[in-house]
């Protein structure tokens, strides 16, 4: 492959023109192709690898998980001590109302979990979630994902699902006695990096308690540390009954969890038993992975300086053609006037040495969603190729 092309006919599309790119390795904030060119990886893996490329805290745990053993039963049947050890950990670091972890393989899955969780709880079956929200491309997840655009086309989905606006107060009577749940990003990370508004968490915090309703936090792309708080919530000093963690949850491994409380999460041992079941859930490897992520993303206090570097961003991206920026911390939107523009911009950026995407329902924003340990002069420079490449676009 002297051209650092490949033969991908083996390999099912997610889209008509994939970008292509062929790693060779990773390390920190950036990634080499074959010709060891070097890029600035601004998108984590879609917000995943919050520490960089290959932690050596997480490589250590990694080798040592796999000289015990790796996969010995589906989960929940045996004692396995990396599946307790992130559960306990978490459980401190998380309100009391949430001590009890589901570990489950992706966000989609956590999800899935999530709603089932709600409906066999309450035992009621009306579902609330957000326009222009992304849970995953699961049948579950996908019926709860505010776009007809992307789920046209996979229709009938799970019935019983009204949408509501983001942050529009004015909708939040649908919430009723006969509502299960409500499934809400703290962040819509798809929509363009869109922040709730605290007034209108705190309004939909009440009216769920109000209606005996459950109310999910979908923290998949914005948990462990994302926002400039470990758990977004934590910003808005608002708990909901059931969390979605899943991307950096796992340190750069498969790995999601729904968490609540152990007497919600109760309902799902019995009538029936195994309500809820993975083979592979919380795999140990995952698992060791997680825990030393978790650990390590605390230790070195990345989480303090991310208000500090998302504004460097803000600051540094000026431009007549930058028509606004959305987000919290570091997950970031810059907002342009046309889809075409934005991808022209991202492809001039590719070329230019930084790698950075779109946002499903948000095509005119380029995405910027880097490990959160990337430096102040990282930062200026990355803000440098945007700018160029912006340029360059015109």
């Amino acid at each position: 492959m002297p051209n650092g092309k490949f033969n991908t006919a083996y390999l099912a599309p997610t889209s008509g023109e994939p970008v292509g790119l062929n790693v060779l390795r990773a390390d920190g904030i950036y990634l080499y192709d074959l010709q060891k060119k070097r890029y600035i990886d601004l998108i984590s893996g879609i917000s995943v690898n919050n520490l960089g490329h290959q932690n050596p805290e997480i490589i250590k745990a990694i080798e040592k998980q796999i000289h015990e053993y790796l996969h010995v039963m589906a989960y929940g049947e045996y004692h396995q001590r990396p599946q307790h050890n992130l559960a306990k950990r978490l459980s401190e670091l998380l309100p009391e109302t949430l001590n009890c972890s589901y570990l489950v393989n992706s966000g989609s899955e956590a999800v899935e979990g999530a709603l089932k969780l709600a409906r066999r709880y309450t035992g009621k079956k009306k579902i609330i979630a957000m326009r222009n929200a992304y849970h995953g491309s699961t049948f579950g997840a996908m019926s709860v994902m505010g776009s007809n655009k992307f789920t046209q086309a996979f229709s009938p989905l799970l019935p019983n699902v009204e949408f509501i606006d983001f942050n529009n107060a004015e909708e939040l009577h649908k919430i009723d006695q006969d509502t299960a749940c409500v499934i809400i990003e703290p962040v819509q990370g798809e929509a363009g990096a869109i922040p709730a508004d605290r007034d209108y968490l705190e309004k939909l915090r009440d009216s769920c308690t109000q209606n005996e309703c459950l109310l999910i936090f979908d923290e998949v792309q914005t948990g462990m540390g994302r926002t400039g708080s470990l758990f977004a919530f934590e910003g808005y000093g608002i708990a909901p009954d059931i969390l979605v963690l899943a991307k950096a949850f796992g340190g750069g491994m498969p790995l999601g969890a729904f968490i609540s409380s152990q007497a919600i999460m109760k309902s799902l041992a019995s009538d029936p038993i195994l309500g809820h079941i993975t083979t592979f859930g919380g795999h140990p490897v995952s698992c060791a992975a997680a825990l030393a992520n978790l650990e390590e993303i605390l230790k070195q206090n990345v989480i303090d300086k991310v208000a500090e570097k998302g504004a460097i961003f803000r600051e540094r991206l000026v431009h007549d053609s930058i028509k606004g920026i959305s987000g919290k911390g570091l997950l970031l939107a810059l907002h342009f006037e046309t889809n075409e523009f934005a991808k022209t911009v991202i492809k001039n950026c590719r070329e230019n040495g930084l790698l950075t995407d779109w946002f499903l329902f948000a095509e005119n924003c380029l995405r910027i969603s880097p490990p959160l340990i990337i430096t102040d002069s990282e930062i200026e420079t990355s803000c440098s190729i945007i700018l160029k490449s912006i340029e360059e676009a015109l």
